[in-house]
C-alpha cells in the first residue's frame, strides 16, 4: 500500500509543492509546527533515513539546505530546524522548521490542521526566495 506521501506526490491527495525534482518533493506540512513548515520527501518510498542511499541521501539535504535558506529570507526567522523523526508516516521525510527559538520546535504545537490559504502564501514566500 502506498504512503500518504506517495499519494501526495502522484497526485492522488492534494499537496502544496515548493520543489518538485525527479529523486524528491518538497511541500508544505499540513500539521505546521510555524508558519511554512515544510517537508522534504524522497520519491522512492523509503521508511527510514538509514536506508536511503547515501547519493540519495545528499541530494535530499542539499534540497532542505536551498529550502530552508529560503525560509529563513521569507519568514525572516533566526533559524531553520532540522528533523528526521519518521513516526508519522512510514516514509522518510525532513521537517524544515522555521524557527526563533528552541521551543519552536515543540511537536506537541503542530496544527491539528491548515488552512489552505496559509499554506498557499507561506509556499508562495518560499518559492519567491526561491527564484532569487
Amino acid at each position: 500500500m502506498s504512503s500518504v506521501f506517495t499519494m501526495i506526490i502522484e497526485g492522488d491527495l492534494p499537496g502544496t509543492f515548493v520543489w518538485k525534482d525527479d529523486q524528491c518533493v518538497a511541500f508544505m506540512s499540513i500539521n505546521p509546527i510555524s508558519h511554512g513548515h515544510t517537508l522534504v520527501v524522497p520519491r522512492a518510498e523509503i521508511d527510514h533515513w538509514i536506508d536511503v542511499p547515501s547519493d540519495l541521501r545528499r541530494h535530499l539535504f542539499e534540497v532542505a539546505g536551498t529550502i530552508g535558506a529560503a525560509q529563513k529570507q521569507a519568514f525572516n526567522t533566526q533559524r531553520v530546524g532540522l528533523v528526521i523523526a519518521g513516526f508519522e508516516v512510514p516514509h522518510t521525510h525532513i521537517h524544515l522548521i522555521p524557527m526563533d527559538t528552541m521551543a519552536d520546535m515543540d511537536f506537541s504545537l503542530a496544527a491539528d490542521s491548515a488552512d489552505p490559504q496559509d499554506l498557499d502564501s507561506a509556499a508562495g514566500s518560499i518559492k519567491s526566495a526561491l527564484e532569487k
